[in-house]
């Protein structure tokens, strides 16, 4: 099952939500962060224990609303028992997640498959 705005699509994977942003995430404005991470996290008040993939692999590279956006749904999945993890993202994107340290918060997977697997 997929449901899509034009910033998120969400895909059902049995019990995991794939969260897949648009090209064009970084240029989403802060105002909008809050209605994006409604539309995310909306779904996920439905699961016991949340299980989220972000999908970067159209994403080359992101900032600081973005980081803002992960963080609380992370906040969110975890207060709930649940697993926020990513993958596909590009080198740069990668880089800026050693940098600002987040690579120890979440795992990253170079695939969607490997990724899901992981939250099985």
């Amino acid at each position: 099952m997929a449901e899509a705005n034009e910033d998120f699509q969400l895909e059902w994977h049995g019990g995991t939500v794939v969260v897949i942003p648009a090209q064009d995430v970084e240029s989403m404005r802060w105002d909008l962060i809050e209605q994006a991470a409604e539309i995310v996290m909306e779904p996920l008040k439905e699961l016991e224990v949340p299980m989220v993939v972000f999908d970067l692999s159209d994403v080359s590279y992101f900032g600081s609303v973005f980081l803002a956006l992960l963080l609380r749904c992370h906040k969110f999945v975890k207060a709930r028992g649940g697993e926020l993890v990513l993958c596909g993202a590009s080198s740069m994107a990668r880089e800026l997640l050693r940098v600002t340290a987040l690579d120890t918060i979440w795992a990253i997977y170079d695939t969607r498959e490997e990724a899901l697997e992981a939250l099985e």
